[in-house]
């Protein structure tokens, strides 16, 4: 018979290896930040800033004492971290540069193969004079190259050829990024971003061993799918192979975990975290990213939380549920709601428009009054004064959607 872990363990130990059990309290720069990355592996990268870009938020969520020019400096000064593809634009340990010279080749095969369908022609000619200017005359930006290309106004399948061949090169991994300006990244020479002492490649029979071994150990438990998915790294064939190799091993051991119905699903998880004891999660109400890397698996958060979360930004305003970009809400061990809420900077205020609990939750006193409080402190980290609520902001519990 497997050993089973409860699901209020379960929740206990996710978070915990998240880094959303203790309070969002301490030191959040120099080293201390680069730990609490190393801790939960990899921050995501994404452009919309309703209240504050998703790598800022996430971290903010587990040290409110975070600022925004701590990571800048780790990034652009130290080194001691860097930008490249997980299952999307993410923040890296530059230590793990080494690994990653296998997604370099990879990627070439598969951009290769879609992106002369995607793009217009004449990308790849624009290879060696970017690398040629950019070893001459210093780092660029897509607005410093493609003089006398025509510039599409579609979107990111309508790029001019130099945008299409500085995105190619970053993500074959001839370029990195140096820094970026507002939103916007700023390519170099890789060898000039990431240190020597990084960039040796790790071989690639040890690649498949480290993805697994590690996103094991970043998730807790899981099954070869979810550890397939976690760096993003090898095929789930791949991690189905270790699992197996490393059962037979005695490595690692199956488990059952139950989920938030009382259904169970058979994972994978390394003997000594069964006698772990994960603490209780600070009752704290706290505000997450909808990248947040605790939610990143849309399924397993459902799994585990008993909570139904899309993103709706792809969604037609008429057919949305929620809205545009809506927060989800944990308190202690539970994802209790969402949040529709959006800084004014112009005006210094952070509004709500709306919050929905989940079922069987309510927005008791006590609970409203954690609300509030956190959104006290997200407006002082977006920049605005005071919070204001719309009339109509408490909501009604909503069925699931069916979106």
């Amino acid at each position: 018979m497997l050993p089973v872990i409860p699901n209020p363990r379960a929740r206990r130990l996710f978070l915990d290896r998240h880094a959303l059990s203790e309070a969002p309290t301490g030191a959040a720069s120099g080293q201390a930040l680069h730990d609490l990355i190393e801790r939960i592996g990899f921050v995501q990268v994404d452009s919309i800033n309703t209240v504050a870009r998703a790598h800022d938020m996430i971290l903010w969520s587990r040290r409110q004492s975070y600022r925004p020019p701590a990571l800048k400096r780790l990034l652009e000064k130290d080194r001691s971290l860097w930008e490249h593809w997980t299952h999307d634009a993410s923040i890296l340990p530059t230590r793990l540069h080494g690994v990653w010279q296998h997604r370099f080749q990879r990627d070439a095969v598969r951009l290769e193969a879609n992106w002369k369908r995607w793009f217009r022609d004449g990308y790849e000619a624009q290879f060696d004079n970017i690398l040629n200017r950019i070893a001459r005359d210093g780092p660029v930006g897509t607005a410093d190259v493609g003089e006398g290309e025509v510039r599409g106004k579609g979107g990111w399948w309508d790029w001019h050829p130099s945008k299409t061949a500085l995105e190619w090169l970053w993500r074959t991994g001839r370029l990195a990024i140096t820094r970026r300006e507002g939103f916007a990244k700023i390519y170099d020479l890789t060898e000039r971003v990431i240190p020597d002492v990084h960039r040796a490649p790790v071989p690639e029979e040890e690649v498949c061993d480290w993805a697994c071994r590690s996103a094991l150990r970043h998730l807790g438990f899981g099954t070869s799918g979810e550890i397939a998915a976690y760096w993003n790294a090898v095929s789930p064939q791949a991690a189905r192979d270790w699992c197996r190799a490393a059962q037979a091993r005695g490595e690692i051991i199956e488990a059952e975990v139950e989920g938030s119905r009382g259904q169970r699903r058979k994972v994978c998880i390394f003997p000594d975290i069964l006698d772990e004891a994960p603490p209780d999660p600070c009752a704290r109400l706290r505000i997450l990213s909808p990248f947040d890397p605790a939610l990143r698996d849309r399924d397993r958060a459902e799994f585990l939380f008993g909570f139904h979360y899309r993103i709706e930004v792809f969604v037609p305003e008429p057919k949305r549920v929620y809205g545009y970009y809506v927060f989800p809400v944990l308190e202690g061990d539970r994802l209790v709601g969402r949040i529709d809420v959006k800084a004014f900077r112009d005006a210094g205020a952070l509004r709500v428009r709306a919050f929905w609990p989940d079922a069987r939750v309510a927005l008791t006193k006590g609970r409203r009054a954690k609300l509030e409080a956190e959104l006290d402190r997200l407006a002082r980290f977006a920049g605005c004064e005071r919070v204001e609520f719309q009339d109509g902001w408490e909501r009604e519990t909503l069925a699931r959607p069916s979106v």
